[in-house]
């Protein structure tokens, strides 16, 4: 059988992952015969839901990613099998028993329908460690080298916990480089970049210091670090981190995540730092001449509209200091606890106030 990828360009990075794990593949823009395998997240669901749902072709559908691994049973309603987490050993295991007619229920990881169509899910895979793959396929599709994976803060709106588990695992300096020699603008996946080398609670800024100095040594490379599609936690930015990105890097802005100006939505969040952290990181960005690009999210479950309040003065503090700021309404994923939960309406005075921001070119994003 065949094996497809069906590419676009919001899964390109995971693709980018698993393509050389498996054996030779086809990039696809639509159902093909052989066996199908898609990465999707939730916003790209129903869309795939019916790509599949439509399919004329002769194919085992398999998928993986954020959403089916946050939600099985409703991704197998569509899809022969789901790679639950990690897939770097999933997938080809599973490939293989599928090209050669195996037994699925020895694939670790996986949910599918067994014949009389009960949902099976077999026992979860153990983590990889990041340097037993490789980050990419150069000559097929390249994408961020991921530095870091897994994270230990469980905010209850996201799904890295749930995808990647809470120990954070690091790729060492030695793999970065020789996927680095590939860029020449780098850039990096990390839930929280300044977390290289940690725990993901206490700065290793030793280690930071190492990668980014060696990085720098090869010569004739951009850095972007802290910046899209990473970020940074609110307690990581010290005056050290910041040296380091003057030294080292050429962004001159850090992606910076605040989700709230209300104390009391960040601990139900389990964010585990305080507004007053996020406002000496974005006072210390200003002091060593980097502009912050400032996450928020609106419409928690049990936000109130004082709280939303207390989120847009935040914002228009940060936006008079010059910074910048992305804010998003809440999307409910699954996996997380917010998952069977309906976001809260965000006011029209709020909504109204955010409008003009954005028409100023202050904020960017979609809070509605």
């Amino acid at each position: 059988m065949d094996i497809c990828l069906r590419w676009n360009r919001k899964n390109a990075f995971s693709l980018a992952v698993l393509a050389p794990l498996l054996p030779p593949i086809r990039k696809v823009k639509a159902p093909a015969d052989g066996i199908m395998i898609y990465s999707l997240m939730t916003r790209q669901a129903a869309n795939v839901f019916r790509e599949v749902q439509n399919a004329n072709t002769n194919s085992v559908f398999i998928a993986g990613g954020p959403h089916p691994s946050g939600d099985p049973e409703g991704t197998l309603k569509y899809f022969d099998y789901v790679v639950i987490g990690e897939g770097e050993k999933t997938l080809p295991e599973l490939v293989k028993v599928l090209q050669e007619g195996g037994d699925p229920s020895q694939v670790k990881g996986i949910a599918y329908k067994n014949s009389e169509g009960k949902i099976i899910y077999t026992p979860k895979r153990e983590p990889v460690m990041l340097d037993d793959f490789p980050c990419f396929n150069p000559n097929l599709i390249k994408a961020p080298i991921e530095i870091s994976r897994g994270c230990p803060w469980h905010c209850k709106y996201c799904q890295i916990p749930n995808m990647f588990g809470n120990q954070v695992r690091h790729r060492s300096i030695d793999s970065i480089v020789k996927y680095a020699r590939y860029y020449q603008d780098l850039r990096f996946i990390s839930s929280n970049s300044f977390a290289y080398g940690s725990d993901g609670i206490h700065p290793r800024f030793d280690k930071v210091e190492k990668l980014l100095e060696t990085l720098h040594a090869i010569g004739d490379k951009d850095i972007y670090f802290g910046t899209f599609p990473s970020e940074v936690r609110p307690e990581f930015v010290t005056d050290k981190s910041l040296e380091m990105v003057n030294k080292y890097c050429s962004n001159d802005r850090i992606s910076l995540g605040a989700q709230s100006g209300s104390e009391r939505i960040l601990r139900d969040i389990h964010r585990g730092h305080t507004v007053r952290e996020v406002e000496i990181a974005v006072e210390r960005c200003f002091e060593h001449g980097i502009t912050p690009t400032v996450d928020f999210i609106l419409g928690f479950p049990d936000e109130t509209e004082e709280e939303q309040y207390m989120s847009l003065k935040f914002i228009k503090w940060i936006c008079s200091k010059g910074g910048e700021v992305r804010a998003h309404y809440l999307e409910p994923l699954p996996g997380t606890p917010y998952a069977h939960m309906s976001p809260s309406k965000v006011s029209e005075k709020v909504n109204s106030e955010l409008g003009r921001l954005a028409l100023k070119g202050k904020i960017t994003g979609s809070w509605e």
